[in-house]
């Protein structure tokens, strides 16, 4: 009898343990998902400032620097202030927001916002799988609130500054009724 129980205090936490761990695919799995969270961050910021390049947009530039800019300072005043403990348990603390995030989605905001959603859609499907590889990542290093906050930090930062991309800047109008015409320009600053 003694050997039975003493067996099984033996075994119980071997078998939790062997619960808990995940199979080799999983592994493999979250790696790969995080690695590209890690890489897919930058793309709608390297998005945008090829936009930028591409339209002569020195109007843009200086929205996406400031934009971007405050997104960065907020997101690190914001771990260093608040020094949240990682999920996983890691002792670094400096879990929220999630800077991967907060970076993704400042880039797809400025293109949303500066360009139209044709490209802003896309963008936010990268910065939401960036978002999400923060969670599912083998190293869970995020929760649900980090990305949140994330989410936030990227996204008002980049409605602070950003206005809409206008190349029109002079619009012609005519008007004409009972043999009166008027002729009108409009100037777009």
């Amino acid at each position: 009898m003694i050997k039975k129980v003493y067996l099984l205090f033996v075994l119980l936490p071997i078998i939790a343990i062997g619960q808990d761990m995940d199979s080799a695919s999983e592994i493999r799995r979250e790696t790969s998902l995080e690695v590209f969270g890690d890489y897919a961050q930058h793309a709608p910021a390297l998005t945008s400032l090829i936009m930028i390049i591409a339209k002569k947009d020195k109007k843009g530039f200086w929205q996406f620097a400031k934009s971007y800019g405050l997104t960065l300072g907020v997101t690190y005043a914001l771990k260093y202030t608040i020094n949240k403990p990682r999920p996983e348990g890691a002792t670094d603390g400096h879990a929220f927001p999630s800077g991967h995030t907060s970076v993704a989605f400042s880039g797809a905001s400025f293109l949303q916002r500066r360009y139209g959603w044709e490209y802003g859609i896309p963008a936010y499907a990268i910065a939401g799988l960036v978002a999400y590889s923060r969670i599912e990542g083998v190293n869970d290093r995020h929760d649900g609130w980090d990305v949140l906050g994330g989410i936030i930090v990227g996204i008002g930062s980049t409605y602070l500054f950003t206005t809409q991309y206008s190349k029109e800047k002079i619009k012609l109008s005519f008007y004409s009724k009972n043999k009166t015409y008027v002729l009108g320009i409009n100037y777009v600053f």
